[in-house]
């Protein structure tokens, strides 16, 4: 080891890293590349699914026009270059990402919405509000299971969005426009 850390070999660049990490990680264990950060976490819990899984059915329920994506990798802008993220839900038209591509442009993004675990939380209450920001995603939402409190995000301009609403777990959750239907939190 000691060998390696003295040779003069250059030092991989975060992407090529990411790429490394991506190739090793087992089945179900998501990495992104968070403001240049590279986070490994392991398969979401029951209670994480059970709720992305409330959201999607609601979605599908309001809006069968839209398409629910569940582990499709974005690239949003980063604080430098580009992150590449994996939202627990994405809204948007319907074929949207029929391609083989495995990290997609937002643009056709209508909504992107995380459910916290304890591994994730910071990126999705901060980092990932920025990215999905500067991506102008319109609808970010964040079930925060800790907080025990859903934060709403409309409105993306520059590194945040302009309207900013806080809801208790069990009350309606109204989205505006485009995505245009109220999320009933009780069903969380």
């Amino acid at each position: 080891m000691a060998e390696l850390a003295d040779s003069s070999l250059p030092a991989p660049s975060v992407d090529a890293a990411f790429e490394v990490f991506s190739a090793a990680a087992p089945k179900g264990w998501r990495v992104e590349l968070v403001e240049g950060e590279i986070h490994v976490t392991p398969p979401a819990n029951g209670e994480h699914e059970e709720m992305v899984s409330e959201l999607s059915g609601q979605a599908r329920d309001h809006r069968r026009d839209l398409a629910r994506y569940t582990g499709i990798g974005l690239r949003v802008p980063g604080a430098s270059g580009s992150g590449r993220v994996i939202p627990d839900l994405v809204l948007a038209p319907r074929g949207s990402f029929a391609d083989s591509e495995e990290w997609h442009d937002p643009a056709p993004v209508l909504l992107a919405a995380e459910v916290t675990s304890s591994s994730t939380a910071a990126n999705d209450r901060v980092r990932k509000i920025r990215g999905y920001a500067r991506a102008g995603i319109p609808v970010y939402l964040v079930v925060d299971r800790e907080a025990d409190h859903i934060l709403g995000r409309t409105r993306p301009s520059g590194d945040d969005y302009r309207q900013k609403t806080t809801y208790k777990i069990g009350d309606p959750v109204p989205l505006p426009d485009p995505v245009g239907f109220t999320v009933d939190s009780g069903e969380l």
